[in-house]
């Protein structure tokens, strides 16, 4: 698989799975999100519950990247090879409406909570990227830049950024003219011009600060 630069990128270990598993939690789940910095659509977490790492990683496992450093097409292969692979997979969604409603980091709590939820087995400890739940009551450990660090989380992010991008790409259908299947929801340059041009859409994050730019200097 290759990464979108030729340098030498970090490679995910099982440190911390296969530290968990020795400890006697045979399930545990790594977590990611994607989409908090966006200025469209929702918020999408994943949660992967990695097999009993005894011996060799799992093929699955050992193509992930943290999915800010693949590819779109490297991001896809990767999201089909766990889908048919021994782990287990959840994500759960918070929607513009509700993150606004929230703010951004409870938003975060509830799209990984709802992620744990949508899981065919409950886990028993967690791998969070940069992260701690208060609403998990079980071992949890959050690992900065987990990402690129742990093949659970790096599964995770993977998971959530394959699973919002089809979300945004279907989306566009719905609100055209914002270009939401190329950028996601991400403030680039063409995102800007169409909001001048469109004004927000109901998926936008009006407390956004350059969506919110655009309500206030609308005519009243």
């Amino acid at each position: 698989m290759r990464a979108v630069s030729d340098r030498a990128q970090p490679i995910p270990n099982a440190i911390e799975e296969r530290a968990l598993q020795q400890a006697g939690y045979s399930v545990v789940a790594g977590l990611d999100e994607a989409g908090r910095g966006a200025w469209a659509g929702p918020l999408v977490a994943a949660a992967v519950v990695v097999p009993p790492l005894g011996g060799d990683v799992p093929d699955a496992l050992v193509s992930v990247r943290d999915s800010k450093l693949l590819t779109s097409e490297c991001r896809v292969e990767a999201f089909d090879k766990l889908l048919v692979s021994e782990c287990s997979l959840g994500v759960g969604f918070v929607s513009s409406i509700e993150l606004e409603l929230l703010g951004l980091t409870a938003a975060n709590e509830l799209a990984m909570m709802r992620a744990v939820e949508c899981l065919p087995i409950e886990p028993e400890a967690l791998l969070v990227d940069a992260f701690r739940l208060r609403s998990w009551s079980g071992p949890q450990k959050g690992i900065v830049h987990g990402d690129a660090r742990c093949v659970s989380i790096a599964a995770a992010s993977v998971v959530a950024k394959v699973v919002r991008d089809r979300w945004m790409v279907m989306l566009d259908a719905h609100y055209p003219g914002y270009g939401l299947a190329g950028h996601k929801g991400y403030g680039v340059p063409s995102h800007r011009r169409a909001l001048d041009r469109l004004g927000p859409s109901a998926i936008h994050r009006r407390s956004y600060r350059p969506v919110a730019a655009l309500i206030v200097s609308e005519p009243a």
